[in-house]
């Protein structure tokens, strides 16, 4: 078991606030990955590097099959984006645009960075929702994998070598961790 797995909150209606919580959350970062992964590509389809560009196209196509799962359900469950989706939206962009500016290095340590924080995440759910809904567990993990997948991508493609790698991903991944927190409960 993971150290963020929550215990089932007591009373009624808790089972559900909770995974409102979380398809809240997922959605987010799943529109934030391809928002990202979007800006990457179009900065460097326009610096003419096509081979980086279709590789951020690649991983962007990805993340929006998940995006579209997580509106799939937000649908079924009857449950609402969080209000920040705006702010993401814009947030996420800029993370892109500003890591793809600073080199091909800076936008894999992107990568890295986010699909760590992202990954750790999704195992939490999964673990957190084994004994409730074996599906949904099994959906967290297809996607922990597909975002690890990512993760050991960049890092073969020299995530760890963009300049001020440290304090670049502590930053992007403090960030994903605030916005996790924001957007369950907003």
């Amino acid at each position: 078991m993971n150290r963020n797995v929550r215990l089932p909150r007591p009373g009624r209606g808790q089972m559900r606030r909770r995974l409102e919580e979380m398809l809240r959350v997922d959605h987010a970062g799943e529109l934030a990955a391809v928002q990202i992964y979007r800006a990457q590509k179009d900065v460097f389809r326009a610096a003419g590097r096509t081979d980086m560009a279709d590789d951020m196209a690649r991983m962007e196509g990805e993340e929006q099959v998940h995006l579209d799962r997580f509106n799939t359900l937000l649908t079924e469950h009857q449950t609402r984006p969080t209000l920040m989706t705006p702010l993401w939206r814009i947030a996420a962009y800029g993370l892109g645009v500003g890591t793809a500016l600073l080199g091909e290095k800076a936008a894999h340590a992107c990568t890295e960075a986010v699909e760590t924080v992202i990954a750790e995440h999704y195992a939490d759910q999964a673990d957190e929702w084994e004994g409730r809904d074996a599906d949904l567990a099994q959906q967290f993990r297809e996607y922990r994998d597909d975002e690890l997948r990512h993760h050991d991508h960049a890092v073969k493609q020299g995530a760890h070598e963009a300049p001020g790698y440290e304090v670049l991903t502590a930053v992007i991944k403090a960030g994903c961790r605030v916005a996790i927190k924001v957007s369950e409960k907003i």
